[in-house]
């Protein structure tokens, strides 16, 4: 499946690319409640009214910078994928999804509720919308029965059961990695920590190299797809409300 064509304004303006290396520099810095639509636009060294030709309100503009955030945790995700198929492996991919997710500022604020980073962005509908299409949970839900069907992970386990224990892993070292866990520091090396624990709740990793690759392409769709929903979510004001 080929990646969704994409018309973000940033690909055919520097004015536009401009803008949303300003809004991400303050919303990082001073929150989103700190920084008005001006204070963009003095930053970027455009008039206020530029900004309005790419976006009708800061509230859309910044959730186009969460949706954004999304976009290069896919991208980022399918280049590897592409390159390596042996990643679609529970024990390898988990971590690094992870790595990914927890690497992007605004992922990781709406993972832990940041109010004082995103404010009310916190809660708006199209970030929940992007966080349930999109974020590891999401994923989660998505490669969890690809996974069973191609040898890498055990079938004698309920799958529900399942799930909720996998779900429940990712959610905690996640949590560490993001500073909300009280044990993050007495581990070296988590990711690979993750990596372990992930096999030891899924099985052994039995999939002949047919059913990795077949395992791979599944995986890869599906996050072609989520190309096309954050596309979707950034462009359409009134989604997910």
């Amino acid at each position: 499946m080929r990646a969704p064509v994409r018309d973000l304004p940033e690909l055919h303006s520097t004015k536009a690319a401009r803008l949303l290396a300003a809004a991400g520099d303050l919303l990082i810095g001073r929150g989103a409640r700190g920084f008005t639509v001006a204070d963009v636009a003095a930053r970027a060294h455009v008039g206020k009214g530029t900004v309005y030709l790419y976006w009708a309100t800061k509230e859309d503009l910044l959730i186009g910078l969460i949706g954004r955030a999304f976009l290069r945790l896919l991208d980022d995700l399918i280049e590897r994928l592409d390159a390596d198929p042996d990643l679609a492996r529970p024990s390898r991919f988990c971590p690094a999804m992870l790595q990914i997710a927890t690497n992007q500022p605004l992922i990781a604020a709406l993972q832990r509720h940041d109010d004082d980073l995103l404010g009310a962005l916190t809660d708006h509908p199209r970030s929940i919308a992007l966080d349930g299409a999109l974020g590891p949970g999401a994923v989660l839900d998505a490669v969890l029965p690809i996974w069973r069907g191609n040898g890498l992970a055990r079938n004698d386990w309920d799958g529900d059961d399942q799930n909720f224990a996998l779900h429940s892993l990712i959610t905690g070292v996640a949590f560490s990695l993001i500073g909300l866990g009280q044990h993050s520091a007495d581990v070296e090396d988590p990711l690979g920590v993750l990596g372990t624990a992930v096999t030891a709740i899924l099985g052994p990793e039995h999939a002949n190299q047919k059913q990795l690759r077949a395992a791979a392409s599944e995986i890869g769709d599906f996050l072609r797809e989520g190309q096309a929903a954050a596309l979707q979510l950034i462009d359409a004001p009134d989604a997910g409300s």
